[in-house]
């Protein structure tokens, strides 16, 4: 019987999707989610090692996104993957009106919700992530009818999906993952909105549409500050910014930095060691 490796990895703080990215670099085959941590899971015809994981793990340490780490490899026989994966997705109640939802879990929806169906396979923003969250209680305040929006690392197109469920006009998707973009794409259809959400392999510098009412990004303090200006050129005057995948240590960071392009805050939400933040333009 074929024999798999188990890397469990821990991290203070668990930072699931920023490890999951960075993992899915790797020759490996599969990773689960835990509530403590994430598995990385390597079949005996990988090349992946222990050292190459530890040495991810020390570049996160010393871009400070985490303190501490460690690692537990464990060896194992074959099992049927899919059902192991399918058994640690869960259903996400965002809000009182907004859920996420596997397309293989049954849930008895109201009347009033909004079922977004998300498989996030090998992408990332499942709903389990306190950033995920946090940034569509953030879209649903925020989201205008008929608003132009702009989701700058897509991942599963969460994001931009749920923008014109609650009322957006249309969604420009965008990540330079060829998996989160394919994985997009799938999504967009399961919720019937591929007219709507446009899902795109590219970078925000490729991205030649200006004037969004709304730009959403869940993704890392040092990519944020990086992209600054590209995302200041393409917002409309009036329009509407949602940031995370943020420590709550990076506030006053991205703050300044975006106040020098000329974005005032004018909302912060917390969760665990999370936030997110919401800019206009002076």
């Amino acid at each position: 019987m074929k024999t798999y490796r188990q890397f469990k990895i821990f991290t203070n703080p668990l930072i699931t999707d920023e490890l999951c990215g960075y993992f899915w670099q790797l020759d490996i085959d599969g990773i689960n989610e835990t509530d403590a941590g994430i598995i990385v899971f390597a079949g005996e015809d990988k090349n992946v090692t222990i050292g190459e994981i530890e040495e991810l793990l020390q570049h996160l340490k010393s871009e400070n996104l985490i303190s501490s780490y460690s690692v537990v490899e464990e060896s194992l026989q074959d099992k049927n993957w899919n059902e192991e994966y399918e058994k640690n997705v869960r259903v996400i109640e965002v809000t009182d009106r907004v859920v996420i939802k596997p397309s293989f879990k049954e849930y008895s929806s109201k009347p009033e919700q909004l079922i977004i169906t998300i498989d996030p396979k090998m992408s990332f923003g499942t709903g389990e992530h306190a950033t995920t969250r946090m940034m569509l209680q953030l879209i649903e305040k925020y989201a205008e009818p008929a608003a132009k929006v702009l989701d700058v690392g897509s991942g599963t197109a969460v994001l931009g999906i749920g923008a014109v469920m609650l009322g957006a006009g249309s969604a420009l998707c965008i990540d330079n993952d060829e998996w989160c973009s394919l994985n997009g794409s799938e999504n967009a259809k399961a919720n019937k909105l591929e007219e709507r959400v446009e899902i795109r392999l590219a970078e925000i510098a490729d991205v030649e549409e200006r004037d969004f009412d709304l730009i959403v990004a869940n993704i890392n303090k040092h990519i944020l500050i990086d992209i600054a200006g590209e995302i200041k050129s393409r917002i409309k005057k009036t329009g509407t910014l949602i940031l995370s995948g943020l420590l709550i240590s990076d506030e006053s960071e991205i703050e300044s930095d975006y106040s020098a392009l000329g974005f005032y805050k004018i909302e912060v939400r917390t969760m665990d060691e999370w936030c997110a933040l919401v800019f206009k333009l002076k």
